[in-house]
């Protein structure tokens, strides 16, 4: 096989406000690869085929210096996130040609990888396309199946307040709450994502940007569980009108990421009045303790449409940029996944 061109998706500069393509980003194709003949050295040839955009990937965008759980994209290297490739050329005992692979990846069309530990392999027995597996089968569907098991102790009848609930997370969210038997209000930012919410299961669904929040909260209410992924004014609502004892499950807070003056909650002394349970929490903290059930059973509820979802495609490692922005910004909808090669 004749060289080809390896493209990459680099961090070219730390962005103040939202992310710029062409500015924060860029993509290089200026280097070459030949599959067939690349030195592996003990490792294995991989060719990325999905790699998924999430919220987080903007709190990597920083100065290198400055810490966080995340570490720091470095400017002049590919940006990397969740993704699912499979295997060219494997000099591994792990991994043969063929096999697919979920793991962190570089946004790039060919890596050459060492470390098996790094990667599951995907059987994907139920046949379901593989950027199911950067979204509800993959990093956002455990963050909310595992943080729903940790943490939401629902009880039948109870009221859950779950926000950005046309994102892979928040739909997931509303999905499990209302096999649990809760009645679920769900905000999202556009009608039409408002009538996905209505359609996996919310009960009350409303926009945000057009809908006050306080006044459906104040008729739909009280909430027992809120499960957060914007933080700011929507936070300080929830709060509001939390019943006593409920519980704040704390996953993100978009609101905050691409400004440097973030909205100030005012109400905190509402944790103490009604006796509220918070909890922040990282997924990969406690992967180990779901895990092993998440990949044996939750494929198989969205292969039968138990869980439904909704990715939003870009097509091309080239416009990665652009989907980054459109997830900080809203405009997608559903899971942004990049279908950076077919198999």
């Amino acid at each position: 096989m004749a060289p080809v061109k390896n493209g990459r998706y680099l961090f070219n500069e730390v962005p103040t406000g939202f992310p710029e393509p062409g500015k924060t980003t860029i993509y290089d194709d200026s280097q070459t690869i030949d599959p067939d003949t690349v030195p592996l050295n003990g490792g294995f040839l991989v060719k990325v085929l999905v790699l998924s955009v999430d919220p987080y990937l903007r709190g990597k965008m920083r100065d290198a210096s400055v810490k966080s759980y995340s570490p720091p994209f470095y400017i002049g290297e590919p940006l990397y996130n969740y993704g699912i490739g499979v295997v060219v050329r494997s000099e591994n005992s792990a991994f043969k040609p063929g096999d697919h692979l979920y793991g962190i990846f570089n946004f790039q069309h060919y890596v050459i990888e060492n470390d098996p530990k790094k990667f599951k392999v995907i059987e994907n027995k139920e046949g379901l396309p593989w950027s199911v597996y950067v979204g509800v089968c993959g990093m956002p569907g455990e963050t909310a199946a595992y943080g729903w098991k940790e943490f939401a102790h629902p009880k039948k009848g109870e009221v859950a307040f779950v926000t950005a609930g046309a994102g892979p997370v928040g739909a997931t969210v509303i999905q499990l709450a209302k096999a649990d038997g809760l009645k679920v209000i769900a905000s999202a930012g556009s009608d039409e994502k408002v009538a996905f919410l209505s359609s996996i299961g919310a009960d009350v669904a409303f926009n945000y940007k057009t809908v006050n929040t306080r006044k459906v909260l104040e008729k739909e209410g009280p909430i027992n569980i809120y499960w957060d992924n914007v933080g700011g004014e929507t936070l300080e609502a929830a709060l509001d009108f939390a019943e006593k004892h409920a519980r704040f499950i704390e996953c993100g807070m978009i609101s905050s990421y691409n400004t440097t003056t973030p909205y100030h909650v005012k109400n905190l002394m509402k944790i103490v009045s009604q006796e509220l349970t918070i909890n922040g929490f990282i997924v990969g903290s406690i992967r180990h303790k779901y895990e092993d059930d998440f990949y044996a059973t939750f494929p198989k509820r969205v292969a039968s449409g138990e869980i439904k979802y909704k990715e939003h495609p870009v097509r091309g490692l080239e416009n990665a940029g652009q989907a980054i922005v459109d997830v900080q910004s809203g405009r997608n909808f559903g899971k942004s996944v990049i279908i950076v090669a077919d198999e």
